[in-house]
């Protein structure tokens, strides 16, 4: 293991659980511990807890920490009130997206950014140098942990241990309370596999005790951890984005489908040029497609139509567990991009038919 490499809170007890640790985004980081099929599919029919605390937190606070949320990124934060969560992408100057995110809204003079762990030295410089607020921005990466309980099972797992009343909390909505006797926990309604759940933002500190409460919780429900590499599968069937691989610096948000994040009630960083790119119409479109022939589609493999003609790239591709076929997501010229259409993924340098299909994949269960 490199030396570079940053740990999370509980990096030994993963170790100890048998997870398979792997460099990810700077850290180390547990990518299964049993299969990734067996992982994913309990998540989708069961429970399942991801640590996923590589995540960065920023607060954005001050006295006109609205107006610079509204600023850097693309959502319309207006349509926020406390204790609620929107989706959402910070815009860079060149027509790309620095980083998709959650901002979460305590008040109008209090934000939580949530943030890749790729990017967080990237994101905070970035919004640091459009700073020109009356706020502060100030980075709590380090200090918190994260935990994604997923799956149908999540909320009777979660609901023996907070006196929370979680099925009253609407997606995308959160509160702080006490949950496996540990106060001060933001418990939120939300989620990156599509089978409905909880995360949990918890301070490292306490990090150890809560997984352990979530656990014992959960025993009688056969709770188990589930690594990234299921993370990855499961936020693929529902066609969610991936930093990096589907969305880039390079890649404008109508492009990427991103279209229900980008509002244009009030100006953000490069809005104009993105609200003429709405009206002009985008080149390219980020589509789903199921494969018609055997074979797995990886990022980078390339895109092409009946007649032999290049129409793009893919950008994410992985066999689905719940379909037993593969699945991905890549860009394609627009005019080749209805769902229903036959392309073909260059694969070892065949051909493999695939069919354009509009995600998600297999029906989210929120």
């Amino acid at each position: 293991m490199s030396d570079n490499l940053k740990k999370i809170q509980l990096n030994d007890l993963h170790e100890s659980l048998g997870g398979k640790m792997v460099e990810f985004a700077g850290y180390n980081m547990p990518v299964r511990y049993d299969s990734g099929i067996t992982e994913h599919l309990q998540v989708r029919k069961n429970v399942g807890v991801f640590d996923v605390s590589h995540m960065g937190e920023f607060f954005v606070e001050g006295a006109e920490a609205y107006k610079l949320v509204q600023y850097v990124t693309s959502n319309d934060v207006s349509k926020l009130s406390p204790g609620k969560v929107q989706y959402s992408c910070l815009p860079n100057d060149k027509g790309g997206i620095v980083d998709d995110l959650l901002v979460y809204c305590f008040s109008e003079t209090r934000f939580l950014l949530v943030v890749n762990a790729s990017n967080i030295g990237k994101d905070l410089d970035w919004i640091n140098s459009q700073n020109s607020f009356d706020c502060t921005v100030s980075d709590h990466s380090d200090s918190y942990s994260l935990f994604a309980v997923q799956g149908p099972n999540a909320e009777k797992v979660l609901q023996r241990i907070t006196n929370t009343k979680l099925g009253e909390m609407e997606y995308y909505t959160f509160v702080e309370g006490s949950i496996g006797g540990v106060d001060d926990v933001i418990i939120s309604a939300t989620g990156y596999t599509g089978a409905g759940g909880f995360e949990v933002y918890v301070k490292n500190e306490n990090a150890e005790a809560l997984w352990k409460a979530i656990f014992e919780s959960g025993n009688e429900d056969g709770i188990i951890p589930v690594g990234l590499g299921a993370r990855d599968t499961l936020r693929l069937e529902m066609g969610y984005c991936l930093y990096g691989n589907d969305i880039d610096d390079s890649t404008s948000p109508l492009e990427a489908g991103l279209g229900w994040i980008t509002k244009f009630n009030e100006p953000f960083i490069n809005s104009e040029s993105l609200l003429k790119q709405k009206e002009e119409g985008v080149t390219r479109r980020l589509v789903g497609f199921v494969m018609v022939q055997r074979g797995i589609p990886r990022h980078g493999y390339r895109i092409f139509n009946e007649e032999g003609e290049e129409l793009g790239v893919v950008t994410s591709g992985s066999q689905s567990p719940v379909l037993n076929n593969a699945i991905g997501l890549g860009y394609v010229k627009k005019e080749f991009s209805k769902a229903g259409n036959k392309i073909f993924i260059e694969i070892r340098d065949k051909m493999i038919e695939a069919e354009i299909k509009r995600p998600p994949f297999v029906p989210p269960t929120l």
